[in-house]
């Protein structure tokens, strides 16, 4: 995936994300993954901690909506391929003379963004029915932040997506996959209070680092220079990403064109 393939077919991401969309609105499991079971979280976490400020809250709103976000990504994109498989219509992609990878990261483009309405509804929650006065400390780092995070999001899908469906095996993992990224990536409580051993693997996580940025702009417990960092990190693990991800795509068409053996496996 090159960022000069983003720029010369951004009609073609667009049009994939909204059809994407219109097709995804109807499915329950779609809706359930990235609005019911953010609120779900949130409403736990925001009884438990009832009465101990809103920052706590705003920590747990950007946190239960950064959940619906990686299961969206982890079920939704990561089958994105496998569903083109399984429709029939994996073969006419693969064949077209766009880029596939174009076509799946304007798939996953709609995936995260549709996911980012469980924040919104998490916020919602807390306003209306927890009683919190929310406020964005840093509204304008924080929507950086959001943009930042998307790319990053949709950058470790592209990894997640042709992995799913050339090596079967580690697919059978995917329901283990979500829950050790919640804790590991910081989405409702720092990682200070895990084991000293975890904390590189959360360094090398994408999530951790939108969390993170996430996290300080919305509370303000962050520094210029910390979310500034943080951005950094995002961008550098998005690019290693794209760079993964256009190996794995070329492995991928490789074995859909030349040995016709993607479908079969």
């Amino acid at each position: 995936m090159s960022i000069k393939n983003l720029f010369r077919y951004w009609r073609t991401v667009i049009t994939v994300a909204e059809i994407t969309l219109r097709h995804q609105w109807n499915d329950s499991f779609i809706l359930f993954a990235v609005l019911i079971q953010p609120m779900v979280i949130a409403i736990l976490a925001l009884f438990m901690l009832r009465g101990t400020g809103d920052n706590y809250a705003m920590f747990v709103i950007v946190g239960s909506g950064l959940t619906g976000l990686w299961s969206s990504l982890l079920f939704i994109s990561g089958n994105s391929i496998n569903g083109e498989r399984w429709q029939g219509t994996l073969e006419a992609l693969v064949a077209a003379p766009l880029p596939f990878d174009v076509i799946i990261f304007g798939k996953n483009l709609a995936n995260v963004v549709q996911s980012l309405l469980s924040m919104t509804a998490s916020y919602l929650l807390a306003a209306l029915f927890f009683g919190y006065s929310l406020e964005m400390t840093l509204p304008l780092l924080f929507f950086s932040s959001v943009l930042l995070s998307i790319f990053a999001f949709i950058s470790f899908g592209l990894i997640i997506a042709p992995l799913f469906i050339m090596y079967r095996g580690i697919q059978q993992w995917q329901n283990a996959m979500e829950f050790p990224v919640y804790i590991l990536a910081g989405f409702l409580f720092p990682i200070a209070l895990l084991p000293g051993w975890t904390t590189p693997i959360s360094y090398i996580l994408p999530p951790y680092w939108a969390a993170r940025a996430l996290h300080e702009t919305s509370t303000g417990a962050g520094d210029l220079s910390t979310i500034i960092f943080a951005w950094g990190m995002m961008l550098l693990f998005s690019f290693i990403a794209l760079f993964v991800a256009s190996k794995l795509f070329k492995l991928m068409l490789y074995k859909a064109r030349v040995d016709a053996s993607l479908n079969t496996e």
